[in-house]
């Protein structure tokens, strides 16, 4: 802690540097004078303290104080994906990265308009507006005050900016649309489309998490929460933002966002999981051109299809800057993302920004499930299910709260014929519509990105209740392994239900690998497999299916997995089946005993033998800053126990071999972790994927990794006397 004459000296070196560097922008020097100036004032009233994990506590005297210390700490973190997020929302990524991002920008210029964004920020409530000038001038304070850091295109943001990325989300809506068929659409006759290829079985089951333990279950009395995000890795920052105005929530937080967005206050604790539910659709226009021009039918009608011009800036390699220009096409459903055949295919989804970042802010200040319900009726939240407890006990699961009334004839999870009046929305659901449960019986509720009907076993919303496209997965091995831990167990707390989190059975293996042994069963004696296979079907027969760093079978079943996965990937699947059926009844015993043969071999040439502890292939690494890793299996990495959620681990780890490695790396899964009580006063222990900065010269860029990979999550230092003894600095920002 730095004494008064000290702090003082510093905020003025960092408030003559600040306007020192106003100077050499391009606005008139007396606008950044006044703009230094009043960030210098912000400043005097945010304090973040960093506690020795490095994590920002960031306390305001007003809300919007608490949002320019958190705005500035994340950019002092890792400004780099702050920007990175922002460019990916207003469409301007390629003016980083190049031709190669045209596409991804040309579809969020679909649905972002910034003179719209603009419209939308100036008729916004007053507090909002605070709130956004309050996040855009902790941004370019950090800029001011950190000459050496050179953004790649935004060198000042601007208010209006945060409605473009307003709902937390690690994948919007909007990336629905595929970029492939974007510009087969609008690219030039004769442009290659080149978009890579990747095995499916690198793709980790997006997603997360979420569990709650009503009182009458738990030890203490206390509702317990489990809060595990499935995402990328280092896609969030975790922190703490307090005001003298009764703000005061801890959690994961997207870079660039300013609200938390799986979390806990001192009375509520919400968790996001990825949804099932359908609330993006697409219509199949019927085109019809007349007199020159563009009709869509609908119903009896032509009606005119909408055209504007949607300029996409890039970097060239050399350097320099040029634009390409597009002619975008709508209809009263959305933008036309591509053609199927022979009709143009609209995209209609969630367009709230205003709402949704309203309803993102305003949760957090939530302080129990009734408030916590008001503020959900702004219906602004397409793309997550909620599971939420509170301290006064009550548990509760949320269906995604945009949910478009639709006729249930049609099957939206295809596109629906955009020419047919009757497949138009037809407004929202109401909350009371939804698939919903509040203090079940059972004393318990989870979700894991699969349907809302088996939340809380028996006593989870009926299917037969609600319309079909409430969901469109089913279960997954996942919600099978939480359901198989929760039913019927008791005497739960904060330390066992992190037991439970990284429990370490895989059921869709307990399911597969019998299968494969009877197969192996069935052959002759004759068959070159029997002999071939013998040693690696004895182990499996014996494994109880669950994973571990000394685990060979666990080594075995993976590298098995995957290689039928991609091939059953690739296979004629007219029946609709899941992966996993296809691998379970559809593959035959000939091609899942082959797979077998073939992860053996590869094994064998990679590791010298396809008997290989899991800990020796599965790795965490984080060598550099970048936000595309590179992995190296010669340098430092550190043995991972669980495995990729697809095969039902509750604790997921995305990993797949990197060009140029034998080794799994992982890049995605638990991201952070948190177990959270609510008693008297909140206790909660939570990790990070790795450590909370990105800088690689950080003592606390990977000072969690071990932690991590074990399940040992830290105590979270939530009340000012938690953080005492824990302080590693405190200061204003820009000082």
């Amino acid at each position: 802690m730095q004494n008064v004459a000290a702090s003082t000296r510093l905020k003025l070196r960092a408030f003559t540097a600040a306007i020192g560097f106003s100077l050499v922008l391009t606005t008139p020097a007396h606008a950044q004078t006044s703009e230094a100036t009043r960030w210098h004032n912000e400043a005097q009233a945010v304090t973040i303290t960093r506690d020795d994990w490095g994590i920002a506590h960031v306390h305001g005297k007003t809300d919007a104080d608490a949002v320019f210390g958190m705005a500035y700490a994340q950019a002092e973190d890792d400004f780099n994906r702050v920007e990175t997020n922002y460019l990916n929302s207003l469409g301007r990524l390629a003016e980083a990265e190049g031709e190669s991002a045209i596409w991804s920008d040309l579809r969020q210029k679909l649905f972002i308009d910034p003179s719209e964004l603009q419209r939308q920020y100036a008729k916004s409530p007053a507090w909002l507006q605070a709130l956004m000038n309050a996040w855009a001038d902790g941004l370019n304070n950090y800029l001011a005050t950190h000459p050496q850091v050179h953004p790649r295109v935004i060198k000042h943001f601007e208010p209006w900016m945060a409605l473009s990325f307003s709902e937390g989300s690690i994948g919007g809506d909007i990336e629905r649309a595929s970029l492939k068929a974007l510009q087969a659409f609008y690219g030039h006759d004769g442009e290659t489309v080149v978009i890579a290829e990747t095995p499916s079985s690198w793709a980790e089951p997006s997603g997360s998490n979420g569990m709650a333990i009503a009182p009458k279950l738990t030890t203490n009395g206390h509702a317990l929460l489990l809060i595990n995000p499935h995402t990328s890795f280092y896609f969030r920052s975790e922190l703490q933002m307090s005001s003298d105005a009764g703000l005061d929530a801890y959690g994961a937080v997207t870079w660039g966002q300013f609200f938390i967005y799986q979390g806990f206050n001192q009375h509520i604790g919400w968790m996001h999981t990825s949804t099932t539910a359908d609330a993006v659709d697409e219509f199949a226009e019927t085109i019809v051109h007349k007199d020159g021009k563009l009709f869509y039918r609908y119903g009896s009608e032509l009606r005119p299809i909408s055209v504007r011009q949607i300029t996409v800036a890039y970097r060239k390699s050399d350097g320099s800057m040029a634009e390409r220009t597009f002619t975008a096409y709508a209809t009263h459903h959305g933008p036309i993302v591509q053609e199927k055949d022979g009709k143009w295919i609209a995209m209609a989804l969630m367009n709230k920004p205003l709402q949704a970042l309203e309803q993102s802010w305003l949760r957090t200040k939530a302080t129990d499930y009734a408030s916590y319900m008001k503020v959900a009726e702004l219906q602004a939240n397409s793309s997550n299910n909620t599971i939420f407890a509170d301290d006064k006990g009550e548990i509760a699961y949320l269906h995604p709260q945009f949910i478009p009334r639709r006729d249930n004839r049609f099957d939206y999870t295809k596109p629906v014929d955009g020419s047919d009046p009757a497949t138009d929305w037809k407004g929202l659901h109401a909350l009371n519509e939804l698939p919903h449960l509040l203090n079940p019986p059972n004393g318990w509720i989870m979700n894991t990105n699969d349907w809302p009907y088996s939340a809380a076993g028996a006593y989870s919303p009926k299917r037969e209740d609600y319309p079909r496209y409430m969901d469109t997965v089913g279960e997954n091995p996942r919600g099978i392994h939480a359901t198989m831990l929760l039913t019927g167990k008791q005497g739960f707390t904060l330390e066992s239900l992190i037991t439970t989190a990284f429990d370490s059975y895989l059921p869709e293996f307990a399911r597969q690998i019998p299968i494969l042994v009877h197969d192996y069963d069935a052959l002759p004696a004759s068959d070159p497999l029997k002999q071939k296979l013998a040693g690696q079907i004895a182990m499996l027969r014996n494994w109880d299916c669950r994973w571990g760093i000394a685990s060979m079978p666990t080594t075995l079943a993976v590298f098995w997995g995957d290689t039928l996965w991609d091939k059953m990937d690739k296979a004629d699947n007219a029946e609709g089946l899941s992966m996993y059926d296809l691998m379970a009844e559809k593959a035959g015993a000939k091609a899942r005993l082959q797979a077998l043969g073939e992860a053996s071999d590869r094994l064998e040439k990679d590791f010298g033998s396809w008997g290989i502890p899991w800990g020796e292939v599965n790795r965490f690494q984080r060598l550099t800053s970048d936000i595309v890793q590179p992995f190296n299996d010669a340098k430092p990495s550190i043995p991972v126990p669980f495995t990729s959620s697809r095969w039902g681990s509750l604790a997921s780890f995305g990993a797949h071999r990197w060009p140029g490695t034998k080794r799994y790396y992982g890049t995605s899964g638990n991201s952070f972790v948190a177990v959270v009580e609510f008693g008297d006063k909140v206790r909660a222990r939570a990790i990070t994927a790795g450590g909370e900065s990105g800088h690689i010269d950080s003592p606390h860029f990977d000072d969690e990794a071990e932690r991590y990979t074990t399940g040992n999550l830290r105590k979270v230092y939530f009340w000012p006397e938690e953080l005492k003894g824990h302080v590693e600095r405190a200061y204003h920002p820009g000082t």
